[in-house]
């Protein structure tokens, strides 16, 4: 597969999974725009790791998850920059874990923009485009909360939930069209979020990173092993592939059996 005709705008792509996805699509030949939080020296290094993989330079887009027409800006900028956006990832997300009686209500906030509501803005932003143009992959990153709950994870659960909903209405509205829409719903993924669960882990039970890290596997997910990012990034690839271009609307666990309980 190769994507050198093709622009990808990947959301939350300064580190993580994100990056993964970005750089992978870059391999594959793609026009690769990454937007996210981080300092210069972050942003950098995300770029270099495009660089390494791809003579096509990352563009990087500070916009806001949180604000709807940064969003719009982006979305026009890219459009503008390289002609069109083929291939969207909402990656974007952030997280916080206490009771829903607890739960600050400016965390739940930013907690339902970042992770929800930018989807839906970088979506309607990019619709047009790839209805004009009769091709779009849209690609949203679930997760295995995104099926079932969690206690502690209000906002989180909430927010990936409505991502899948979401899912479900672009690709319906869409599905006459050569644009698809389609969630992965990752489990345990070791990111920077997962890292800071371990570590509260570890600080509770009064275990090391690796025990701790173990323990939160073994509470969830049947497989005992950690998705890792190209994984799901060799996923994303597959859905913007001609294999996929008839697959539409729907949710791609990838969690080690922890939703097949």
């Amino acid at each position: 597969m190769e994507l050198s005709r093709k622009v990808a705008v990947v959301t939350g792509s300064t580190s993580g999974i994100g990056l993964a996805m970005a750089a992978n699509f870059a391999r594959l030949g793609a026009q690769v725009v990454l937007n996210g939080l981080g300092d210069d020296t972050l942003i950098s290094t995300a770029k270099a790791a495009i660089s390494d993989v791809s003579d096509k330079a990352a563009h990087y887009n500070n916009a806001d998850m949180r604000d709807a027409d940064a969003i719009a800006a982006m979305i026009a900028d890219v459009e503008s920059r390289f002609g069109a956006v083929d291939i969207l990832v909402n990656n974007a997300g952030i997280q916080h874990v206490t009771r829903i009686e607890e739960f600050p209500r400016g965390r739940w906030d930013d907690i339902i923009a970042i992770n929800l509501s930018s989807a839906f803005h970088t979506t309607a932003a990019a619709l047009p485009g790839m209805q004009k143009r009769d091709f779009g992959r849209i690609i949203n990153i679930a997760s295995a909360h995104g099926l079932i709950g969690s206690v502690g994870k209000s906002a989180y659960v909430a927010a990936k939930h409505g991502i899948v909903g979401l899912t479900k209405v672009t690709a319906l509205e869409n599905a006459e069209q050569q644009i698809t829409c389609n969630a992965i719903c990752p489990g345990w993924v070791r990111t920077p979020l997962v890292e800071i669960q371990i570590r509260a882990l570890a600080e509770e039970k009064g275990l090391d990173i690796e025990a701790a890290a173990k323990a939160l596997l073994a509470s969830k997910e049947p497989s005992l092993r950690f998705t890792t990012p190209q994984q799901l990034a060799d996923t994303a690839a597959f859905l913007c592939s001609e294999a996929a271009s008839n697959m539409t609307g729907t949710t791609l666990s990838m969690d080690g059996g922890w939703t097949a309980q």
